[in-house]
């Protein structure tokens, strides 16, 4: 037994250093759900408590009374790419959850013009041909509370599908972990992404690739690395709701999003980058909810070769009725950042209103 254990370590260190690690690899689940959470510039790591918390934070999902479902649709990029999701979590007793959810991030109808030119150097256009690129993120998750009073935990099980048209197809797996502690009215959270390191196995097809490995000359000629790897990340949040003469609340939150590498982040070291995110939600008898956030802080380099702050400022709307929530955010108001501003919308549904 000793020598398995000490193989598949040996193993698993070996592998890693084989593969390649890319700083922004299955970037599309960075993007974050819900847009409530998203209007709040997803400060919410420490607040999280409903089904959303399958994605920021799965510890939360000790907080649910009932079954939840949550759907959320996006357009990024002039309309471009289309982001999804959908998500399902219940209790399962008085001290553990469970949910289960799917994100989807494509562009379709995407024109291949790589053959448009035939044999004889003649243009048709009968020739091209669509594909679509689509990434999918299929997570399942389970919280509980500890014994220790306030204390509470969550796992991720992650399953990355990621497909460009016939090209080239990957499978990825992966694991997260979060922690929710409750002392007074204050809340804290932790998240860490990829904990385990998340990996991606491609399978290029080799026949449609020589058809478009020559499409510029001398680019191109060499397949890509089948493996990547997904580096771990963290999030490390608070929280705290104000009560004012029990119809208005104001809920203020703060993140620290944390990648152990260097990068463009305000606070960046070779050992750690950290972006923070602050966002504020002011609620009317638990009915209509304005909010609030700024996040996605980066140093920009200039053309001048100077560098600038930017930031992506977020503001949101949303409505609460028996049991049924729509959220609205825009995000990167007044074009702050580089990011194009993007619409988001989402509802979220107590199922027990239909007992």
């Amino acid at each position: 037994m000793k020598k398995l254990l000490a193989f598949s370590l040996f193993w698993i260190f070996t592998s890693q250093y084989a593969q390649t690690v890319r700083k922004y690899s299955n970037e599309f689940m960075n993007i974050g759900v819900d847009a409530a959470a998203l209007g709040m510039s997803s400060a919410v790591t420490a607040s999280t408590n409903d089904v959303n918390a399958v994605y920021w934070n799965p510890a939360g999902l000790t907080n649910l009374e009932d079954h939840q479902l949550s759907l959320m649709h996006a357009s990024y990029f002039a309309n471009i790419a289309q982001y999804d999701f959908i998500g399902y979590a219940s209790p399962i007793d008085d001290r553990s959850a469970w949910g289960i959810s799917m994100i989807r991030f494509g562009v379709d109808d995407i024109m291949d013009t790589t053959q448009l030119i035939d044999s004889q150097g003649n243009i048709d256009y009968n020739r091209i041909r669509l594909f679509s690129t689509a990434d999918y993120g299929f997570t399942f998750s389970y919280a509980r509370k500890l014994p220790v009073e306030g204390f509470q935990y969550g796992i991720n099980a992650k399953v990355i599908r990621r497909v460009i048209g016939k090209f080239a197809n990957s499978w990825g797996f992966g694991f997260d972990v979060g922690l929710q502690f409750t002392h007074n009215d204050w809340k804290f959270g932790l998240m860490l992404r990829d904990i385990t390191t998340t990996y991606n196995v491609w399978n290029i097809d080799e026949e449609e690739y020589k058809k478009i490995a020559d499409a510029i000359p001398g680019e191109n000629n060499e397949l890509p690395e089948s493996t990547e790897i997904t580096l771990p990340k963290a999030q490390l949040g608070v929280s705290r709701k104000f009560e004012f003469h029990n119809d208005y609340s104001l809920l203020a939150a703060a993140n620290l999003n944390m990648r152990f590498e260097q990068t463009n982040d305000i606070i960046s070291s070779k050992a750690v980058s950290i972006d923070p995110a602050v966002g504020f939600e002011f609620g009317y008898t638990d009915l209509v909810f304005l909010r609030a956030g700024a996040g996605n802080f980066q140093n920009v380099m200039q053309l001048d070769n100077t560098e600038k702050l930017s930031f992506q400022p977020n503001i949101g709307l949303g409505f609460k009725y028996k049991g049924i929530q729509i959220d609205y955010a825009l995000t990167d108001l007044g074009n702050q950042s580089a990011a194009l501003y993007s619409n988001i919308f989402s509802i979220k549904v107590d199922l027990g209103i239909f007992r």
